[in-house]
């Protein structure tokens, strides 16, 4: 006999969720967390509290009115780091209640300290005191998520040089940033303190970025980033960052350029958070990035009664799909098969503006050497875009010509994150050109766009 039925290490979007599921299935459940309240790296330092500093950021800045009201027009005038960070806590406070209250009434034990197994059924909790406590289970969900890449080279110093985990907690707000590292997190906070009027320098290595998104929403990102000011360095490996007399710090490119700013933020990569759990004692291995390998249908690792979910896995690394992977594994630890995941689901990046997309994009379907057709919509065309004040935002949809069905939505602008569902359902029904020429979308609404862009790409397949 074991103390528990399932052990779940870490607390974010796929341990809560295996967790609750677990409970509901009438298992006893503990879930071992080593920070000082649940929630994990989703709740505390990645995905509610950069998306509360955008939300934040967008009201008090008044960057959605200033379509009518100009550049110059913003909601509060002095801005301080204090005004960013009130609502974040109040955020985070009101996440941690929830999902406490969720474990609570579900009767989820939990634990804090940290965990490091010392058989493939034992593990040891470590609490802040030192005192240690080992528990058995008979089943195990590693879920504890990533960690910023750190490497030597740059001198993280909590004052001007943050990663970031670091960067929701900012001291102040500079007045230019420049960002290391133009994936999502990087991206998204570019833009984030851009919509600030902060003066951002975004730095990248490769000669593009965010390449699983369709190329044509990349250009029309890319030129609005321009239109903003942001200064965009593809192409350039950092080559060294010290600090100037002054205290700032200095990055210096490859191509012998440099860029000096008042902060700088790494935020090239994560690493998984699992040095500290002494796999070698469960028998598992991880990968140069600290990553676990899964059956991707039942997500085991190579022991059959270990599980794993969420960040620690790889790709896609979103809340979301981690929260899926934490209820199918918990169903299957228990021989409950859930249903297959549907072939399609959504990317979100909260940038400002937002990016959202589902199914395949341009550059896929060419690969795949499918007739298709895209119809384009503005959001300037839709009624409610002219009531929001909208300048930019479109939406882009690609058809087969052939079976008229839906390949692909993908979207930049206000709402793309919410309006992408419609297109997510079309395409997981395997549906056509023929719903959004046939149905009514409500009036006035973005989701009009829907309705223009199906049009366009219908009077295109007509013709040819």
């Amino acid at each position: 006999m074991h103390d528990y039925e399932m052990i779940v290490i870490g607390s974010g979007p796929s341990g809560r969720r295996a967790a609750v599921q677990a409970a509901k299935l009438g298992k006893s459940v503990l879930v071992v967390e080593k920070g000082r309240r649940v929630g994990g790296v989703s709740v505390h330092t990645g995905t509610i509290p950069s998306k509360t500093l955008r939300e934040t950021v967008l009201n008090l800045s008044g960057w959605r009115e200033r379509g009518f009201y100009g550049r110059s027009y913003r909601v509060k005038q002095d801005i301080g780091a204090s005004d960013l960070l009130a609502r974040l806590h109040k955020t985070l406070d009101h996440e941690v209640d929830v999902l406490e209250h969720q474990f609570s009434r579900n009767g989820v034990k939990t634990a804090r300290g940290a965990a490091r197994f010392v058989s493939p059924y034992d593990i040891e909790i470590t609490s802040e005191t030192g005192e240690h406590t080992t528990v058995s289970g008979g089943n195990f969900l590693i879920a504890v998520g990533t960690r910023p890449f750190r490497p030597d080279y740059v001198p993280f110093d909590g004052l001007n040089v943050f990663d970031s985990d670091e960067i929701v907690e900012l001291p102040r707000l500079p007045r230019s940033l420049a960002v290391i590292g133009a994936g999502v997190i990087g991206v998204e906070y570019a833009t984030i303190f851009s919509a600030l009027d902060v003066q951002v320098t975004l730095i990248e290595p490769r000669s593009s970025f965010l390449d699983f998104i369709d190329k044509e929403l990349i250009e029309e990102f890319t030129h609005e980033l321009r239109d903003r000011n942001v200064a965009l360095r593809l192409g350039s490996k950092v080559a060294a960052i010290e600090f100037g007399n002054d205290g700032r710090p200095i990055c210096r490119l490859g191509d012998g350029r440099t860029v000096i700013t008042e902060m700088l933020l790494f935020a090239a990569g994560r690493v998984g958070a699992t040095d500290t759990l002494n796999l070698g004692a469960a028998g598992l291995d991880v990968d140069h990035r600290g990553r676990l390998q899964v059956d991707p249908k039942t997500l085991q690792t190579s022991v059959s009664h270990i599980y794993a979910a969420g960040d620690v896995i790889g790709f896609p690394s979103l809340a979301s799909t981690s929260m899926e992977q934490g209820r199918v594994a918990a169903c299957h630890a228990f021989g409950l098969e859930p249903p297959p995941p549907p072939e399609f689901f959504p990317y979100g990046i909260y940038s400002v503006p937002e990016m959202s997309t589902v199914g395949m994009s341009e550059e896929e379907v060419r690969k795949r050497a499918i007739p298709y057709e895209c119809g384009i919509a503005r959001f300037r065309e839709t009624s409610r875009g002219h009531i929001m004040g909208l300048n930019t935002g479109m939406m882009k949809m690609i058809f087969s010509v052939k079976t008229r069905r839906l390949l692909g939505v993908h979207i930049v602008g206000e709402g793309a994150t919410e309006l992408i569902h419609i297109g997510q359902a079309v395409l997981n029904l395997k549906g056509t050109i023929d719903y959004f020429i046939e149905n009514t979308f409500n009036y006035p609404t973005l989701a009009e766009a829907y309705k223009i862009a199906g049009l366009d790409a219908w009077n295109r397949m007509s013709r040819a």
